[in-house]
């Protein structure tokens, strides 16, 4: 190709990755559901966009070492502290047996359906095992399910993606060696190609423990030297045995998520930033070399295994996976339908793929056109119906406001359980030992873990979050919390004025708009709480009573409306009032 070509061809994925994601933005649907058909219709329509001919033998070495930054993200948010209690037992089980099922029965289905060789099914059984934050996560942002099943769909399809990265690695090599003789042969290819990944991945995570520890680095230089780190373990692990960069991507994230002595920051910018480029590039790129021609003779019996593992395997998964335990059945049936495919069944089939066909393994070829159906199939009947089925199933979170109060002084208490009264579910954090027994004293839910890591989404926690009220007595700390609970909690950010606008380190600078009243700061709050004013209910029937100051107004559906510096909401008949008494001191 052309140098122009090369650069149109570039240009053409890059904007149509970066496109197709911001489109799935403002329509709120998952952005693979645009990103494979416009790589297909892009590389069925011109040969500029098809990276086997931009990238020639490169782009299946890109494509693994993509991969593998993919899985490293991944695995860092596998702290495994954060995954216990009843959510630990069905998760764990959802995993390991519901990988199990799903690699077995795919693979079984797969030699009558498709017409493979039982080699090349069970590869595509251990490729179709993943499903995937980033296609599960805006599937259940747009469902809403109830708290439980937000947290067990989101830690399986986090923890699936870098495990079913590892079985696909171990399968591919252990696909590789069945066809030598001799299975002394076979059975130490297969143990040199883990014993390369888990000794790479060790290494890994040991270099970047000792540099992150030892050495005081900045945040660019420390994401720098992490992304270079797993690009050249994952790197030289495929150039020393194929493919086994991935299983070393994986451990090095896992182990620096779990090693102690390690701060890893809940939110990675750069990282979630690349990652999310990488997947519209990957997404584009991979559906681009599916051809019309490979899927003719594939779709029609694909969509078979599709229905097969839409309304059998995955509803046997869920049903065994949740017995004995607690969940409704009605939870369990909605766990059994979410279960889509997402950017790591693709980029492993079109690493693995290529490798299988040159071996000569009988219908390798197959692999990816049938995973790329499989992904759009249930994406498409996930994304369509998840929502009439939980609306069917009752397994909706009330659209009731649910808010965190950060804070644990005597007067956010008070509140907390004024917003409780009004028929909220109110959630608290506070740092102190004391705040936090306060807060538990009063009856009020608290918050587990560190506060920014579990808003963030680290520990799947806070899922339901509607509304953070930064209440506490630092100044600062409600500005830097502020900045960064903005970016990762859907609804609003309030926090509390600070006592002045002309100095606080970035208190004053932050640009958000603060809670209550003009002049009502937070030492001015704090003093007339401890003047005697008080916080409490009022059903709304008429006016608001003289001397009381309105601080939130809870509407009949549970919807919460804060006052603010630029105006408190109008209270009307039915509706809650949250207010502040005068003090003993005001003039009556």
């Amino acid at each position: 190709m052309t140098s122009s070509q090369i650069l149109l061809g570039t240009s053409l994925i890059v904007a149509l990755a970066v496109g197709s994601q911001l489109v799935a933005s403002l329509l709120r649907v998952p952005a693979i559901l645009l990103l494979l058909p416009a790589g297909f219709v892009a590389g069925t329509l011109t040969d500029v966009v098809n990276p086997e001919k931009l990238l020639g033998p490169a782009f299946s070495p890109l494509v693994s070492l993509a991969v593998a930054v993919i899985l490293y993200d991944a695995g860092l948010g596998l702290d495994l502290r954060h995954l216990k209690g009843h959510t630990r037992k069905v998760v764990v089980r959802l995993i390991w047996l519901g990988a199990l099922v799903t690699w077995v029965s795919a693979a079984l289905l797969a030699v009558p359906v498709i017409g493979m060789s039982f080699s090349a099914a069970v590869m595509l059984g251990a490729i179709l095992v993943v499903s995937g934050p980033t296609v599960v996560g805006p599937l259940l942002g747009f469902v809403r399910p109830t708290e439980r099943l937000q947290r067990v769909l989101v830690w399986e399809g986090s923890l699936i993606d870098p495990i079913g990265g590892i079985l696909g690695a171990f399968v591919f090599h252990g696909v590789l060696a069945g066809g030598q003789h001799g299975l002394a042969s076979q059975l130490g290819k297969f143990s040199a190609s883990a014993a390369v990944g888990l000794a790479g991945g060790a290494v890994g995570a040991a270099l970047l423990w000792l540099l992150l520890r030892r050495l005081t680095l900045d945040e660019v230089l420390g994401t720098t030297v992490q992304l270079g780190a797993v690009v050249a373990v994952a790197g030289v692990c495929d150039a020393f045995r194929d493919d086994t960069g991935l299983i070393a991507a994986v451990v090095m994230g896992m182990a620096l998520a779990n090693l102690p002595g390690l701060d890893i920051p809940a939110r990675r910018p750069f990282f979630e930033t690349l990652v999310s480029l990488i997947i519209g590039l990957l997404f584009i790129s991979i559906s681009a070399t599916v051809t019309p021609q490979s899927l003719r003779h594939v779709a029609l019996l694909t969509l078979g295994l599709v229905a097969a593992l839409v309304l059998v395997v995955r509803p046997l998964v869920a049903l065994l996976s949740t017995a004995r335990t607690d969940i409704p059945i009605r939870e369990r049936w909605f766990i059994g339908w979410m279960a889509p495919r997402g950017i790591v069944a693709a980029a492993t089939a079109s690493t693995f793929s290529v490798s299988l066909v040159q071996a000569g393994i009988g219908g390798a070829q197959k692999i990816l056109p049938a995973t790329f159906v499989v992904i759009v199939a249930t994406v498409m009947v996930y994304g369509l119906t998840a929502l009439p089925v939980a609306r069917r199933l009752g397994v909706r979170r009330s659209a009731r406001s649910r808010p965190l109060l950060v804070g644990g002084d005597p007067w956010v208490v008070e509140l907390g359980r004024a917003l409780r009264s009004a028929g909220l579910d109110v959630l608290m954090w506070a740092g102190l030992d004391r705040q936090r027994r306060s807060i538990t004293d009063a009856g009020l839910d608290l918050a587990p873990g560190e506060l920014l890591a579990a808003a963030s989404g680290a520990g799947a926690e806070l899922e339901g979050i509607t509304d953070v009220l930064l209440l506490t007595d630092e100044d600062d700390f409600n500005a830097l919390a502020f900045m960064t609970l903005k970016e990762t909690v859907e609804g609003p950010v309030h926090r509390l004025a600070p006592p002045t606008r002309s100095h606080g380190v970035v208190a004053p600078y932050t640009g958000s708009e603060a809670l209550f009243g003009h002049g009502l700061n937070r030492p001015e709050l704090a003093h007339r709480y401890a003047d005697g004013a008080r916080i409490v209910t009022h059903q709304v029937d008429g006016d608001i009573p003289a001397g009381h100051e309105v601080l939130f107004v809870v509407r009949p559906d549970g919807q919460l409306t804060a006052a603010t510096e630029t105006g408190e909401p109008t209270a009307g008949a039915g509706d809650t009032a949250i207010l502040l008494t005068p003090s003993a001191g005001s003039p009556k």
